[in-house]
C-alpha cells in the first residue's frame, strides 16, 4: 500500500469519526479513483474540482434569492445599512484571503493536511463547518506572514 494510500484512508478515518462528511466523503473518492485506476483523474480533479465545488457553494447561497424569499428591498439594505456595509466588507476580505489561500496551498501543498486535521478539530469538537480549504490556507497565510513580519 503506497503512503498515499495510507493517508487517505486516515483522511477518511478521521472524516468519519470526526463527522465531517465533507472529508470523509473527498478521501473516499479519491480512494475509489486509485483502487480502480483511474488516477488520470487527477489532473483534471485538481483543474476543475475547486471550481465546481465553488459553483456549487454559491448556487446553495443564492437559493434564497432565485425563490424569491429575499425580496429586493431587503437586498437595497445591504448596501445602505451597517450590517449591509459590513457584509460587504467581510465579502471584499474574505476573498482576498481565499486568494492568499490559493497561492499558500500551491507553492506548500503539504500544509493541507494540518488545515484539513483542524478542520476535523474544528468540526467535531467545536461544532464548525468544513466549508473552506481556501479561507484556512488564506487564515494560515496572514498568519505565516504575520509570523514572518514578527521576526
Amino acid at each position: 500500500m503506497s503512503a498515499a494510500t495510507t493517508i487517505l484512508i486516515l483522511l477518511m478515518l478521521l472524516g468519519i469519526l470526526g463527522r465531517s462528511n465533507v472529508i470523509a466523503a473527498a478521501a473516499t473518492i479519491l480512494l475509489l479513483l486509485q483502487f480502480t485506476g483511474l488516477q488520470r483523474f487527477y489532473p483534471i480533479l485538481e483543474r476543475r474540482a475547486l471550481e465546481a465545488g465553488l459553483i456549487f457553494l454559491v448556487v446553495s447561497v443564492l437559493v434564497p434569492l432565485a425563490s424569491g424569499r429575499v425580496a429586493p428591498r431587503d437586498m437595497l439594505q445591504s448596501f445602505i445599512s451597517v450590517p449591509g456595509l459590513i457584509a460587504i466588507a467581510s465579502g471584499i476580505i474574505a476573498t482576498h484571503m481565499n486568494c492568499q489561500g490559493l497561492e499558500l496551498l500551491q507553492r506548500s501543498p503539504q500544509m493541507m493536511i494540518g488545515m484539513v486535521i483542524g478542520s476535523i478539530i474544528g468540526v467535531a469538537f467545536f461544532g464548525g463547518i468544513p466549508v473552506g480549504p481556501l479561507m484556512a490556507g488564506g487564515i494560515a497565510a496572514l498568519l505565516v506572514q504575520l509570523m514572518a513580519w514578527l521576526r
